[in-house]
């Protein structure tokens, strides 16, 4: 891995960290002003505890060393949650501004998993395969 490639990765899981984290809190907490997007977009208030705790500990399993499958299921769940956020706010013909922040969380979501180290993925072994 290229220094280039470090950087890349460390600021962009840092600010998904940071995004990811501050958005779960908010939810957790059930703010006024998150409660009412959620319900704008037709979902119930009692998700916004769900979404809330696993971005927490997504968070959590992404930023700590190891566990390196962990880290593929927080990754998805990530991908999962900022595309589905973003498809609800296009669905109800909500402005750019309200798709820009989803859709950035979702861009870091991408980055981050793209130049993650080696000591952070999966190491695939194929028993089938047979060395030439």
């Amino acid at each position: 891995m290229t220094k280039r490639d470090k950087i890349i990765y460390w600021i962009s899981t840092i600010w998904l960290a940071l995004g990811m984290a501050s958005t779960g809190i908010v939810q957790l907490l059930k703010m006024d002003k998150e409660v009412e997007n959620f319900s704008h977009l037709g979902y119930p208030a009692y998700l916004l505890t769900i979404i809330g705790v696993w971005k927490i500990l997504a968070v959590v399993a992404v930023l700590v060393p190891k566990f390196s499958l962990l880290k593929e299921w927080a990754y998805a769940g990530f991908f999962f949650a900022m595309s589905g956020a973003v498809m609800s706010h296009i669905a109800a013909g909500n402005p750019i501004q309200e798709i820009f922040p989803p859709l950035l969380l979702l861009v870091l979501t991408v980055i981050s998993w793209y130049f993650r180290p080696a000591d952070r993925k999966i190491v695939s072994v194929n028993p089938l395969h047979k060395p030439v």
